[in-house]
């Protein structure tokens, strides 16, 4: 069984380690380095009052993923950015439902009216998974360089809160 509550300071290792995991075996993500706890960390604290963070944890209390939302500059006010990773081989299993069920309503209580997410065209989860959502597309960006040099095109979905 998955629980799903506010990520805390202290979950920040735990979702470093499961998102360098990601990182490294490259292909899904954005983010092309690796990054530690206090990343994370200050991430979380960056816009206190504008983001919400959550981690599905396993029965053993262990996690398992994390999702958050946040402003970006890219978008209105009205919008946020969301970003969810799930830990390999977990990958449907219900994680990522649990975790949307509780950042979209975190989505409304902040007086957002849609939630975007970015996703690499490359990357066929999380184009299922957004799409699976209620996600639908509302811009394209094309030949889109990474920190590594490699160029991606990125796909931009919107949900309606």
């Amino acid at each position: 069984m998955i629980n799903v509550r506010p990520a805390i300071r202290l979950d920040a290792r735990s979702m470093a380690k499961l998102l360098n995991e990601i990182i490294e075996i490259g292909g899904t993500t954005a983010l092309v380095r690796p990054v530690v706890g206090d990343d994370l960390a200050d991430w979380m604290s960056a816009t206190p009052d504008r983001a919400a963070w959550h981690v599905a944890l396993d029965e053993d209390e262990r996690v398992v993923g994390f999702q958050w939302i946040s402003p970006h500059e890219k978008l209105p006010e009205e919008a946020c950015d969301i970003a969810t990773f799930v830990q390999v081989g977990h990958t449907g299993l219900g994680i990522g439902s649990a975790l949307f069920e509780a950042t979209s309503a975190a989505a409304k209580a902040l007086g957002y009216r849609w939630i975007n997410a970015t996703i690499r065209a490359d990357n066929d989860g999380g184009l299922t998974y957004y799409q699976s959502r209620g996600f639908r597309t509302w811009t394209i960006d094309e030949g889109v360089s990474l920190d590594s040099g490699m160029t991606v095109d990125k796909i931009s979905k919107r949900y309606d809160v």
